[in-house]
Order: C-alpha cells, then sequence, then structure tokens
C-alpha cells in the first residue's frame, strides 16, 4: 500500500486555490493513503477559519489518517536533526519518521524548504508538484 504523508504547506495550497492545485491533487490521487501529524488538522482549520473555507478544509482532512502528537513525537522532535527545521515542522518530520520506523511510508509531500531537506536527510522521498 502506498502512503503519502502530507503537511499544510501542500494542503493549504489546494485549499486556497493556488495555480498548482490540480497537480497536488493529481498526485495525492497516486496514493492509496495519505498520513499526517493531527498538527495539520489544526494548522488547516485555523487558516480555513481567516479564509471562510471550514467546509473545504474538513472535505481535504476526511482523506487523511491523522496520527495523534505522542509523548514519544514531542520527545524525537526535540532533538530531531537537522536543526533548520523549524519547531512545528520538527513535529510533522518526527511524525513521519515514525511511519518510516514502522516502513509504512512511501514519500512526503511538502513545499517547504527546510522540511523537505529535513525529510531528505533522514532518507524519506520528497514531492512537491
Amino acid at each position: 500500500m502506498a502512503v503519502l504523508y502530507v503537511d499544510t504547506s501542500a494542503l493549504g495550497r489546494v485549499l486556497l486555490g493556488e495555480p498548482d492545485r490540480s497537480a497536488i491533487l493529481h498526485e495525492l490521487e497516486r496514493f492509496e493513503e495519505k498520513a499526517s501529524s493531527r498538527l495539520l488538522a489544526l494548522e488547516l482549520r485555523r487558516l480555513a477559519s481567516r479564509t471562510q473555507l471550514r467546509d473545504a478544509a474538513e472535505q481535504l482532512l476526511a482523506g487523511v489518517a491523522l496520527i495523534p502528537i505522542t509523548d514519544p513525537i514531542l520527545g524525537a522532535a526535540d532533538t530531531l536533526g537537522p536543526t533548520s527545521v523549524a519547531t512545528l515542522d520538527a513535529i510533522h518530520l518526527a511524525t513521519a519518521l515514525s511511519l518510516v520506523a514502522d516502513r509504512a511510508l512511501d514519500a512526503l509531500m511538502t513545499y517547504d524548504p527546510q522540511l523537505a531537506a529535513g525529510a531528505r536527510h533522514h532518507g524519506i522521498p520528497v514531492i512537491a508538484p
């Protein structure tokens, strides 16, 4: 089963109707499963609240398995390299790495350059259509 970790920089672009929306949606369809940190729901819903797109955000979130932010994930995010990865992105990266440990991740979709570099640093293929 092909699993894609998706972060807010990617789904936020879809939510806001950015020009690359179609390419992102096409790439998402290639994967049987989409997963992310519970942080995605918080970030996407906050963005939706500012833009009056709450229903659209809920539709996007319905297709994503949300992984709880646990103490082990927060602990891993504390010390995770590279240090250029920002705090919230470290939570995304630690969550993605927990899926790698379970052999349940094929790629990570992000438009954040530091998160992308962090994923590549840990051997996770990055997609940014």
